[in-house]
């Protein structure tokens, strides 16, 4: 009996049948795929891309993505509850349509929290005009739209998408959830809308307007009565003749001197 500390060399089979083992071996067991894909995408929160579905099944990215149409396909061929939706670049599961007024009763017991009138003008705006700041939201809208923005912000509809060149104010966007609630892949698929609103050069002049109105004005002069003027112009005259009366009498009395006023301003009789 030989012992490996003995110097003798194991046989060159032993070795060679666990090297092949060791080179096969996956991060992931091979299982199989539509019941492993069903339950990687039961319990996904976002859609999931066919990359990284096939990198937690094991399988490689064509036989994946083979598979989820035939999924899709048959859950709609059998009418399940449920649908397999590509959406938002990635795949997840989603209630039927026909069926969803059964799941929001469950849920939300009658109560649905829908997004205002303002709220979805604002969303369009920002959806077809991104990346886009308030101000320019606002001119479109002909309102104020900061607590609305606030409240897409919230219910992650829109998200931040850095700063204007020029004027240094935050930009907005839509997100992938955005796409994925109103069931779209990407923004290429919204309805051809923007060609039916206004260009953005067209409120510059409204944007440079408003940013005016923030600086305190200067207070008016107060203007002239118009009814008074008249008044005055007479009254001036009047008292300009009166002078002229007075220097004239005073050049013919015989009682001054030349160049000299009566005593107190009075006449001598």
């Amino acid at each position: 009996m030989t012992h490996p500390e003995d110097g003798q060399v194991p046989p060159e089979g032993a070795g060679a049948a666990q090297q092949p083992d060791q080179q096969e071996t996956l991060a992931v067991p091979l299982v199989s795929l539509r019941p492993a894909l069903e339950a990687v995408l039961m319990v996904a929160d976002q859609p999931l891309d066919r990359m990284t579905l096939a990198t937690a099944v094991g399988h490689p990215v064509e036989e994946v993505d083979a598979a989820l149409h035939a999924l899709a396909a048959e859950y709609t061929e059998q009418g399940r509850g449920f649908e397999l939706r590509h959406v938002a670049g990635g795949w997840r599961f989603y209630t039927r349509e026909e069926y969803a007024f059964v799941v929001e009763a469950f849920v939300l017991e009658g109560q649905q929290a829908r997004l205002t009138q303002a709220a979805l003008e604002t969303l369009a705006v920002v959806a077809y005009k991104q990346p886009i700041s308030r101000a320019r939201v606002s001119a479109i809208r002909g309102v104020n739209v900061d607590g609305v923005m606030r409240t897409l912000l919230s219910r992650g509809l829109v998200e931040e998408a850095g700063r204007d060149e020029t004027t240094g104010a935050h930009l907005y966007r839509t997100t992938s959830y955005f796409l994925e609630r109103i069931g779209v892949t990407s923004l290429d698929d919204l309805p051809e809308l923007a060609p039916y609103l206004p260009d953005m050069d067209d409120f510059d002049d409204e944007l440079a307007a408003v940013a005016g109105q923030s600086a305190p004005e200067p207070a008016p002069e107060p203007a002239a009565e118009p009814a008074l003027e008249p008044a005055s112009e007479a009254h001036e005259a009047e008292q300009q003749s009166a002078e002229t009366t007075a220097a004239e009498a005073a050049h013919h009395s015989p009682h001054s001197g030349a160049g000299t006023e009566p005593d107190a301003g009075t006449e001598i009789g």
